[in-house]
This record gives C-alpha cells, sequence and structure tokens, in this order.
C-alpha cells in the first residue's frame, strides 16, 4: 500500500496494483482496485455467524421456507443498507465518526457508537477465533476424548462455578488469544492494501477451498440426506408467523457487516470513480451464497450423527458455540476422515474470524487516525495494545464465558440495532438520501430510485421493531438467569457507556480538521 505523506501529487503504476493519489485525497489510503475492496468487504461479512448461526435459523424458522423471508430480507434491506453505507463513506471520505460529521455535525455520535460497538466486539471475538485455532490442533489429536461438552468446558476452558469475576488465567485459552490480536496487529499494521486488501485476498480463496472440500466430505457421509432434508424440506406454515421474518432480517443485518461502520470505514478507501452497487450486490450474494453453502456442510454432518447414534436431527442440531465446539467435536470422533473434516472446519472457522476481525478493528484504527491525524502504525499499536490486554483481563480467565454471552447479546441490540435504526432514521429525517442517491447512480451500473427510498423506510420500521421486542424481552426477566449485578455491569452497564462516550468523543476537538466539500472533489478513474 502506498501512504502518501505530503499534498505533492504522486503518480504510481496502478496496472501492477499500486495507487494512483493526488492531493484531492487527503493523505488518505486507497484499495488498489474494485477487487481487493470486494475480498476486503466480503472477508468482514463472511464470518463466523455464516457457519455457525445461519444454517440452525434456517432450520428453526421453517426450512427451505425460510428461504423466501431471507431473500426479501437480503432486498429490501441488505442490500439497500449497503448502498446506504458505501454512499455515506465514499461521498465523505472518511472513517465512521468523520463520514457522520460530514454529513452534519451533530450525527458524529452515530460514528463513535460505531466505533466503541466495534471494541466491544473485537475484545470477545479474538478468544472465539483463539479457540478456533486450539481446536484446529486438537482435531488432529482428538484432544476431547469421548466427551466434547466436559473438555470444551471444564478442560478447555476451566469454567468457574457460578458467575462471579476472577484473575484466574488460563494459559491454553490466553495464549492463542494473544496469538490473533498480535497476528491482527502485524496485519493492520501494514495499512490497508499490503495489510487489509492483500490479507483478505489470501484467506477468502482459502476459505472457500477448505469449506467446499469440507461440504465434499460431508456430503458423502451415512445419514447427510437425513440433515439436509431437515433443513430444507419447507415449512411453510413458517411464514405466518412475524418471528420468522424478524429472524430474517436479524440474521441480513449481522451477517452483511452493515450499521455499524465497517462498510462506512472501507467505502471510504474506494477509488472517486467506483462502482457502488455493482459491488454492493457482489458481496451482498457471495455472503448469501456462502452461508447457504455452510448450512449445507453442517446439516450434511448433523445428519450423520444423529443416524450414527439413532437420534432425530432436532435432537443434535444447534448453533453457536454449542455447533462448533461440542456438536462439531462429537461428529468428528464418529465421523470417518474425522481429523480432515475437524482441520477443515476450524481451518475455516479461523479465517472467517481472522477477515472479519480485520475489519472490526480497522474501523476503530481509522477513526483513531482521522480525530488524532496519527501515522497508520502509531494508531494501530495505539487501539490494539490497549485492547489486546482488555480482551487478555475479560476472556483469557475461568469467567470468560458468561461476560463473553452477556456483551455479545447487549452489543448486538444496543451496538448494531440500536444505533442502526436511529443513524438510518436520522438520515432519512435530514433528507440527506437524495444526495447519497446521487451520489451512487454518478458512480454506479446499476441505478437506484425511489425503490431504495422506500426500503430504506422498511428497514427503520423493522429495525425499530427488533430494537422494542429485544429490549422487552430483556426488561421482562435477567437475560439467560444472569444475576442482576452482572447485568448491570457487562450488559445494562455496556450499553449506555457506548452512548455516554459517543457523546465524549464527538465533544473532543479534532486535530487540524480540514475543510470538505465533496461535491468539488475530482478523483481518479478505475
Amino acid at each position: 500500500m502506498f501512504h502518501q505523506t505530503s499534498g505533492v501529487k504522486h503518480t504510481l503504476n496502478y496496472s501492477r496494483g499500486t495507487i494512483v493519489s493526488d492531493s484531492n485525497q487527503s493523505k488518505r489510503e486507497t484499495f488498489s482496485s474494485r477487487r481487493a475492496f470486494m475480498f476486503a468487504a466480503i472477508g468482514s461479512a463472511v464470518g463466523l455467524g455464516n457457519i455457525w448461526r445461519f444454517p440452525y435459523v434456517t432450520y428453526e424458522n421453517g426450512g427451505g421456507a425460510f428461504i423466501v423471508p431471507y431473500l426479501v430480507a437480503l432486498l429490501t434491506a441488505g442490500i439497500p443498507l449497503l448502498f446506504l453505507d458505501y454512499a455515506l463513506g465514499h461521498r465523505n471520505r472518511g472513517s465512521a465518526p468523520l463520514a457522520f460529521r460530514r454529513v452534519n455535525k451533530a450525527f458524529e455520535p452515530f460514528g463513535w457508537w460505531n466505533v466503541l460497538t466495534n471494541v466491544i466486539i473485537c475484545i470477545y471475538y479474538a478468544v472465539i477465533i483463539g479457540w478456533a485455532a486450539s481446536y484446529t490442533y486438537y482435531s488432529l489429536i482428538g484432544a476431547w476424548g469421548s466427551d466434547p461438552q466436559a473438555f470444551f468446558f471444564k478442560d478447555y476452558l476451566q469454567m468457574a462455578d457460578g458467575v462471579s469475576l476472577g484473575l484466574d488465567f488460563v494459559a491454553k485459552v490466553a495464549g492463542p488469544l494473544v496469538g490473533v490480536w498480535i497476528f491482527t496487529l502485524l496485519i493492520l499494521a501494514l495499512g490497508v492494501q499490503k495489510g487489509v486488501a492483500r490479507s483478505s485476498s489470501f484467506f477468502m480463496p482459502l476459505l472457500v477451498v477448505m469449506f467446499l472440500i469440507m461440504v465434499g466430505i460431508s456430503l458423502t457421509l451415512p445419514g447427510a440426506e437425513k440433515g439436509l432434508n431437515a433443513l430444507f424440506t419447507p415449512d411453510w406454515s413458517k411464514l405466518s408467523e412475524p418471528g420468522v421474518w424478524v429472524a430474517a432480517y436479524g440474521q441480513i443485518f449481522f451477517s452483511l457487516s452493515i450499521c455499524f461502520g465497517i462498510m462506512i470505514t472501507y467505502s471510504s478507501y474506494l477509488k472517486k470513480k467506483s462502482d457502488l452497487t455493482g459491488t454492493g450486490l457482489v458481496v451482498g450474494f457471495a455472503n448469501s451464497s456462502f452461508e447457504v453453502l455452510a448450512g449445507i456442510g453442517v446439516f450434511a454432518a448433523l445428519g450423520f450423527m444423529a443416524a450414527a447414534n439413532g437420534k432425530e436431527v432436532s435432537e443434535v442440531a444447534s448453533s453457536g458455540i454449542g455447533l462448533a465446539f461440542i456438536a462439531f467435536p462429537a461428529i468428528i470422533n464418529q465421523a470417518p476422515f474425522g481429523a480432515l473434516i475437524g482441520l477443515l472446519f476450524f481451518g475455516s472457522l479461523v479465517f472467517a474470524g481472522i477477515t472479519s476481525m480485520i475489519s472490526i478493528v480497522e474501523v476503530i484504527i481509522a477513526a483513531i487516525q482521522d480525530k488524532m491525524k496519527l501515522g497508520r502504525v502509531t494508531a494501530t499499536f495505539t487501539v490494539c495494545i490497549p485492547m489486546m490486554i482488555i480482551s487478555t483481563l475479560l476472556f483469557g480467565t475461568t469467567t470468560g464465558l458468561p461476560v463473553l454471552d452477556v456483551m455479545d447479546k447487549f452489543v448486538n441490540t444496543y451496538g448494531i440495532v440500536a444505533a442502526g435504526f436511529l443513524y438510518v432514521l436520522a438520515i432519512a429525517a435530514s433528507k440527506n438520501l437524495p444526495v447519497l442517491r446521487r451520489h451512487i447512480n454518478a458512480v454506479s451500473s446499476f441505478k437506484v430510485g425511489p425503490i431504495w427510498y422506500a426500503c430504506i423506510g422498511i428497514t427503520i420500521v423493522i429495525l425499530g421493531y427488533m430494537l422494542f421486542k429485544d429490549t422487552s424481552a430483556l426488561l421482562e426477566k435477567n437475560y439467560e438467569g444472569y444475576p442482576d449485578w452482572f447485568l448491570n455491569i457487562f450488559g445494562w452497564g455496556m450499553s449506555l457507556a457506548l452512548v455516554v462516550l459517543a457523546l465524549v468523543l464527538s465533544a473532543m476537538p479534532w486535530r487540524k480538521e480540514e475543510a470538505f466539500n465533496p461535491d468539488e472533489e475530482k478523483g481518479d478513474q478505475e
């Protein structure tokens, strides 16, 4: 990546994958090509949720019938919101806080809310990648023995009884966690092109190849068809249930990396003449295609497990941590080529997690760079070292899993859904959508019209309903039965802190803030 360090015009041969930049880009790094951006954006979208969440959500919400609301959600909310995020970042040429500030100074807190949401997510996301890295190795030696559940909770995590706070470190958890942080730091220190783009361009094709091999092996297992029937047999009656439609929209929101600053940040690194909608369509459908592929692979393996143990698929199907670190080790114990399946499955989790982790931390680094005018390496170390320490203190100990569970639930509700609802509502209410639409259409092959406005309106309603529904459930009873003090610290307290700190950071002065008029910007043609 070429990082411009002065206002002098520099022209490099980008036919060799380098960058053309000039003084109008205000020292901003850029992706060398649209292809590099797409790999990075797809790498961000394709994460752990594609592999361990989508298959079970589909199974629970009507099987094959769920594809209908899922596609509706993708077309009416996912892709339109991608376009909105792309337009905000690309037109305003800044990180989330700077992009929102350039729309309206009163909107800057939305950007810092996004940044702080990513802070929370990355400090627990790293430990899950560390678990997957450990289990990649454990697959080769069958370390979990005959009882994967007991191994995971007692031997590996060494979970304390009950919910408490302590600093009893677990070396086998803390070690890989620190390793993930160091690896992420080194990639991000290299910059947007040499670090973010090149790592995504390497890991994403490798991830697809590995997962295709795993799916191919899973489909040959005895009982695989039982799992696929359970996944894809449609229950059309489910389409009359509002919860199924909400689940579809929720999956799209959480899967596509929208509404929490990632796509705003990434699109700010695109050249001025970049096809935003064409790129958004590729990213959106590539992400969904991988989710369907994950569903096939996971449920083929679950079908084998059910058949091998004389059970129904419903008795062995699970989601999230239970699927990855309990169900799949049990499958690996019994399946032909079990060690290879484990290597491919957990290796895929690592690669999918790393590309998403990079995008999450990049949002924070970009914001610090813009606000403080720090160099790339300085900003990377300033961001990553403190977060690595906090991440290790919270999740490298015997109390890590309950903290992770609560923070994940609350940050998804009050960091992604709440912030997304309010930011989209504010952009629409301030009559900025026509400006963003003109920008999209000026640079894109696929033009957006009034239907885009309607989709944004639908999205606002859905996000508002999701926020109301989740809040009502959280107020009605303690989440997962955790004690009040624990939820007040890591749930409600953390959520309130996001808003307060976003306002505080917005009130801090910008260092050497530059005048900016996007309508006068001229850039290079791809």
